[in-house]
């Protein structure tokens, strides 16, 4: 399982659309995942102060976009990249981040 952090319109959006697509998907060529164990830092790096945040939980095994695993070079640690649309299928729940 990998994660995905998202804000609830973005997710109302993609629901709507049928697929989702974060905005690094055009900026720099994939949607940034995430393991379990590196939400947290990621929520504290990047999230501090947003609100109405949800996180995915997405079943790599569904996914039909490929899915590359690199290194984040300010944090010297491996990150999951997809490179393509997040098809909802591979969302297997959505839980609210704490508020």
């Amino acid at each position: 399982m990998i994660y995905h952090v998202v804000s609830k319109e973005q997710w109302e959006k993609a629901l709507e659309q049928g697929f989702y697509e974060a905005p690094s998907l055009s900026l720099e060529g994939f949607i940034h995942l995430s393991e379990q164990n590196q939400v947290a830092g990621v929520l504290k790096r990047y999230y501090v102060g947003h609100f109405n945040l949800l996180l995915l939980h997405v079943d790599e095994n569904k996914l039909t976009a490929p899915l590359k695993y690199e290194i984040a070079p300010s944090i010297d640690e491996t990150f999951p990249h997809l490179f393509g649309q997040l098809n909802l299928e591979a969302v297997v729940n959505v839980t609210s981040i704490g508020e």
